[in-house]
């Protein structure tokens, strides 16, 4: 007598998960983070004062996974987004920001833009003329993205970005081993914090600039797409934040790890084509193609990531304006305030592929150097506050961390600050 045959149910293992599905919003906050201009610091860091300040790499990663998780950790405990919090504190503080969105909403669209166009040409150039190859591969990358985040959907976004995200980093990694750089000052570098010659902008630059600003907001509409809620929510939040961050870390010190090699100088997105070729003279013609296919894939992981998540922002915004129903009650992506923004994104910054606007981005630099210090207070200010966010209120290492946070991000934006002032008065 045969045996009944096993039931699906009982045959079929379980899935496991993959890894964008357990760790998938950190790895793309994470990501959205890393742009050209995060690339080019730390690799004209390691450039000027070699593998010492690899540890700054790391700590800023930290300390940028704190706040994100204070993002996080806030709307798990309340249900509400963070702009729902800062409504809380009054609507000056929602409104000063909502215009500080505008201006950094062009600014960023348009060195993204720029960036990718950058990186389009050097992979491909079009005609004899770079600046007008960087200006059609500009075009065409913000539409591409704006069809491919706007028709798509949240899937399709995440599986470009995992595709992005794998290129970026394999490519940077392999470089990294292949310049053979002195591994027994690397690990010093990494583990003893020290502050050579001449390092401390370098150090500043690589605190400041890895791991984004704006964007780590993003966080916590992504975790909503995700269904994460309360504190289970939370523990998964701090498992992908803490997989996206080392990531980040290890881009960065990556990139330390490349310009300590070379010898680099100059400024802006030049340097990538010059890095890709003093790679070629130290590794051979892969060194230069890889390296060109990795910062293509920063910079159009990043333009993705803004694309996607920077409308979220702009519809909460005007959901809380018109006390609209509760933020889990609404799809954001299918309002038409979404699609509005996904769409000025995508359009409005493409002048900046023409229009030199050094002067007006310096003085946007004034105005928007101190948004991680007033991050990092606002969340040390709600987060304690048990009556509003029970349970899941700060420990002491959290605190710490944003104190710390609060602290370096202050002198980072000044420092930001009185440099583009000085810059402003100059000819």
């Amino acid at each position: 007598m045969e045996s009944p045959a096993p039931s699906s149910a009982q045959s079929a293992a379980p899935a496991r998960p993959g890894l964008m599905a357990r760790f998938g919003p950190g790895i793309l906050v994470a990501a959205t983070g890393v742009g050209a201009g995060d690339l080019l610091t730390a690799s004209l860091g390691g450039s000027a004062v070699g593998v010492a300040i690899l540890w700054a790499a790391v700590v800023g990663s930290v300390l940028k996974g704190f706040l994100n998780e204070g993002v996080a950790r806030w709307q798990l405990a309340t249900g509400t987004t963070l702009l729902e919090g800062w409504a809380r504190l009054g609507p000056g503080l929602r409104n000063v920001f909502f215009i500080y969105l505008l201006g950094w909403s062009f600014f960023t669209g348009g060195a993204l833009i720029s960036a990718c166009g950058a990186a389009g040409d050097a992979l491909w150039p079009l005609g004899g003329d770079p600046e007008t190859s960087r200006r059609i591969w500009g075009v065409i990358h913000s539409l591409v993205g704006l069809a491919l985040v706007g028709l798509g959907g949240f899937r399709l976004f995440e599986k470009l970005m995992a595709a992005c995200i794998a290129l970026m980093f394999g490519a940077v990694l392999f470089t990294a081993v292949a310049s053979q750089p002195d591994w027994a000052a690397a690990a010093r570098g990494l583990v003893i914090p020290s502050l050579p010659d001449k390092s401390t902008v370098w150090v500043l630059g690589l605190l400041g600039g890895v791991g984004g600003t704006v964007t780590m907001l993003s966080y916590g509409y992504w975790i909503r797409e995700k269904g994460r809620e309360g504190p289970l929510g939370l523990k998964t939040c701090q498992a992908d934040l803490t997989v996206g961050y080392a990531l980040t870390g290890m881009f960065g010190a990556a990139m330390v790890i490349i310009g300590s090699t070379l010898r680099l100088e100059g400024t802006g997105l030049k340097v990538a084509s010059l890095l890709a070729s003093r790679l070629e003279a130290v590794i051979g013609p892969a060194g230069y193609w890889v390296f060109l296919a990795g910062f293509w894939g920063a910079v159009f992981s990043s333009l993705l990531g803004v694309w996607e998540g920077i409308p979220y922002l702009f519809a909460d915004f005007l959901r809380i304006h018109r006390k609209g129903p509760p933020g889990p009650a609404v799809d954001m992506r299918t309002t038409r305030a979404w699609r509005l923004y996904l769409v000025a994104l995508a359009i409005v910054p493409l002048p900046m592929l023409w229009a030199p606007l050094q002067r007006a981005q310096l003085a946007y630099a004034v105005v928007g150097a101190l948004f991680m210090p007033l991050l990092a207070a606002t969340l040390l200010w709600m987060n304690n506050r048990r009556a509003w966010v029970g349970s899941l209120r700060n420990g002491w290492l959290t605190n710490a961390a944003l104190v710390a946070t609060l602290l370096l991000f202050l002198g980072v934006g000044l420092q930001e600050a009185l440099d583009a002032l000085r810059k402003l008065q100059g000819p």
